[in-house]
């Protein structure tokens, strides 16, 4: 038996709970996609990209084989906890640690910060493909399937009461799970496709344009970076602004040349950033560097420590506003919530 591993069904955004007969709510894990199959003999985890994860998390595979009563393909997010008991909340920078080349590395983190998988669809079961089935099925199938089984292995939980999905959009960030997904009860898995609905944080932040990298075409502008000043008076690089027209990109050059830094002998400054563990073919890592003197509004979804969990949406220049005050200070916080209540 050998199942082949689709591309994941996807979701699109929506800007609220959508209500109505005829969807299942559940938390929106802020981790790794996962497409395991277990054949009985291998384990194989399947990402949304082309990269296989198979290899970064030897707990879970071992865990799949101990641990699956029987061989299936099974949809879900592998997540990493960090904290005290009582006080536990996904960490992304642990997760994203856990992508490294040494081998050496990935068997020490998976025993210092090891993984769980939180399973929340079931494509297959034995010699039987669920993909046709309605989620309905298919989530009947996977509770059935999983419900014996212990940690690391984990079935999501869900609704079908939109006022208590609202709920865990409120709640479930302070354990750092990342909003809330809708699913047509009637609908078959679709490889691919955005036929699901994502409820995410949205928030909005004045930031300082600290230097651009070129698009990887080797024209305009790639990404913005930007930063916030903290109570020390330092400029901390805190994310990065994309996806514009190829149009725009060309336009951004002109319009920021003349913040960019350069030396007494008329050359750029370049700063070095830090280099991505998801685009490793990705040589060249660094920077033009700007003159921190223009604002811009940008949308955001949630803080990882000090810096934009994911990539930030671009909404207004600020010329209003003195690049001095934008600070740490205007930036929401969330109540902490323990991830084990989540997991209930």
């Amino acid at each position: 038996m050998h199942y082949e591993i689709p591309a994941p069904m996807l979701a699109k955004s929506v800007p609220q709970v959508p209500e109505g007969p005829g969807f299942s709510y559940e938390p929106k894990w802020d981790g790794f996609r996962g497409l395991v199959a277990w054949d009985g003999t291998e384990v194989e985890i399947g990402s949304r990209g082309a990269k296989p994860l198979t290899r970064y998390f030897p707990e879970l595979v071992n865990a799949f084989a101990r641990l699956l009563p029987e061989p299936c393909l099974l949809d879900g997010e592998i997540v990493v906890p960090t904290g005290d008991p009582g006080a536990q909340r996904l960490d992304w920078e642990a997760l994203s640690q856990r992508i490294h080349p040494a081998a050496s590395r990935v068997t020490m983190l998976s025993e210092t910060t090891p993984a769980m998988f939180i399973a929340f669809d079931l494509l297959a079961r034995g010699e039987r493909s669920l993909q046709g089935d309605p989620f309905s099925t298919r989530r009947a199938e996977l509770v059935e399937l999983l419900a014996d089984v212990p940690d690391p292995i984990h079935v999501t939980r869900t609704t079908d009461d939109p006022a208590l999905a609202e709920r865990w959009l409120a709640e479930f960030e302070g354990a750092g799970l990342d909003g809330v997904v809708a699913k047509p009860l009637d609908q078959p898995y679709a490889p691919g496709k955005r036929t699901m609905f994502k409820i995410k944080h949205h928030r909005t932040a004045d930031v300082v344009a600290l230097g651009y990298r070129i698009h990887r075409s080797g024209q305009g502008v790639g990404s913005l970076l930007v930063g916030l000043y903290g109570d020390d008076g330092t400029l901390y690089p805190v994310g990065g602004v994309a996806a514009w027209s190829d149009k725009r990109r060309l336009e951004l050059i002109d319009e920021l040349a003349p913040l960019v830094q350069r030396d007494e002998e008329g050359e750029i400054l370049r700063g070095e950033g830090e280099p991505s563990r998801f685009q490793a073919n990705r040589a060249d890592s660094s920077f033009v560097k700007l003159r921190p003197e223009r604002v811009l509004e940008v949308r955001y979804d949630q803080l990882e420590g000090w810096r934009f969990r994911h990539t930030v949406q671009f909404e207004r220049w600020r010329p209003d506003r003195d690049p001095r005050s934008c600070t740490y200070e205007q930036l929401e916080t969330v109540s902490a919530y323990d991830l084990a209540d989540v997991l209930t």
